[in-house]
C-alpha cells in the first residue's frame, strides 16, 4: 500500500473534517472513497471517449439510439 501527503488549506481541511465527524469516518477513508471515485470516473470517461467514434460509426448518436435497440 502506498502513502500519499498532500497540503491542504485551512478551509478544506475544516469541511473535510466536519464531514468526516457527520459520517464517523476518518478524514483517510473518505479521501480515498474520493479519489477512487474521481479515478472511476476519468477511467470512465477515457474509455467513453475510444469508443465514441465506433458507436457514432455503428449509427449510435444519442441514448436514445441506444434504449431503442436494447428495449
Amino acid at each position: 500500500m502506498g502513502t500519499l501527503t498532500i497540503r491542504i488549506g485551512d478551509e478544506l481541511e475544516h469541511d473535510l473534517e466536519q464531514i468526516a465527524k457527520g459520517q464517523h469516518r476518518t478524514k483517510s477513508d473518505l479521501v480515498r472513497e474520493m479519489l477512487r471515485k474521481s479515478v472511476a470516473v476519468e477511467r470512465f470517461r477515457a474509455l467513453r471517449h475510444r469508443a465514441l467514434p465506433l458507436a457514432e460509426a455503428a449509427g449510435y448518436l444519442s441514448d436514445e439510439d441506444i434504449f431503442r435497440d436494447i428495449s
